[in-house]
Formats: C-alpha cells, structure tokens, sequence
C-alpha cells in the first residue's frame, strides 16, 4: 500500500507528514510538491526505479523552500556543508541545506532519498536514477507553464536521459540570459549530460 511508503521512509504517517509539509509551505508550494510527487511516482514507474524513494523524495524536495535565509544560513554553518553555496542563494541552499532539516523534521533518512533532494535544482556529474527522476519530475510537473516545457513531457515518454540533457540545457541557458550566477556543480551537470 502506497500509505506504508510513508512509514517505511519518514516518522510518520501519511496524513501527519502531509499535514507537517502543509504547514511549512505555501498553498502554491504544497501544490507542487503533490504535483512533483506524483509526477516521480510515473517516472519510477517509467523507468525502473523505487516508487516509494520516489514518492517521498517528490514529497520533501521543497520542504524549507520558503524557510527565512537565516536559518538556512545556519544550518550550512552548523553542519559545515560547502560553504561555496552561499553566494548562489536560496534555489541551491534549499537543496543542499534542506537535507539536513528533512532528516530531522520529517525523520528521512534514505541516503539515495536524501541525495536526490540535494541536487534537485543543480543536478550533478555523477546521477542515480532516482536524482534523475526527481531532477525532471520537479521541472515537468502538471502545474508548470513555461517554453519547452511540452517538448520536455514528450521527450521524457521514451528518454530520461535526454530529458535530464533537455532540462540542464535549458536551465543553464536561462540563467546566462539573466546574467545569473551559475553554481559549478550545475556546469558539471551540462559538462556531463550536454557537452558529452
């Protein structure tokens, strides 16, 4: 059953640890965290992976998105993770940092789980399935409009691979049209997945 998925990954229940990312997220955000889960369970499903680290992993991605720079800063501090991600802001802290406030709050502890939520915004040279499904499941869920986003969702019917190319391509393209700072690790990714 889909709800013992719940207990066998987190320390809690599926109505509490519902209840507990309800309350640290915003409407929208809560949305598309539901929206992220559902659309890895598919890829899993899709793919050959692990539909329960899946599901779970879609659940807690984005669970300190919306947390204060503050606390995210400290917890970078107090568990001395890479200081490099600091000046890239909250679209890396959140993954990075907000691993640790997953496997305290919500009692994750799967380490696969736990690495996927990592590189979900940046991806990484070196991708296990499940990081890869919820690197695409997070940029293609239902609840997303943008240009090339369709072509993603077809793309991903017969390549994840490919989708995992299309989506560091695309996100690498919009942060140089921004003139944004671009986390190394992101550039990894394209070395690994584009460039080869």
């Amino acid at each position: 059953m889909i709800s013992d998925i719940y207990t066998k990954y987190t320390a809690f229940e599926q109505e509490e640890l519902l209840e507990k990312i309800r309350i640290s997220t915003s409407e929208k955000r809560f949305k598309h965290v539901l929206a992220v889960q559902e659309t890895a369970i598919i890829l899993a499903k899709r793919f050959g992976g692990d539909v329960g680290k899946a599901s779970i992993a879609g659940l807690v991605h984005d669970y300190v998105k919306e947390r204060l720079d503050e606390e995210l800063l400290r917890v970078v501090y107090e568990n001395n993770l890479d200081k490099e991600i600091i000046a890239f802001g909250n679209n890396i802290w959140h993954g990075v940092a907000g691993t640790i406030l997953i496997e305290e709050e919500l009692g994750v502890v799967d380490a696969e789980i736990l690495q996927a939520v990592s590189v979900h915004t940046t991806g990484s040279d070196n991708m296990a399935l499940l990081d890869k499904i919820l690197y695409v499941a997070d940029f293609i869920e239902p609840n997303r409009n943008f240009p090339g986003v369709e072509k993603a969702r077809e793309l991903v019917k017969v390549n994840l691979d490919k989708t995992v190319k299309y989506k560091t391509k695309h996100t690498l393209l919009r942060l140089v049209e921004n003139e944004a700072k671009i986390y190394p690790k992101t550039i990894n990714t394209y070395n690994k997945y584009v460039a080869n």
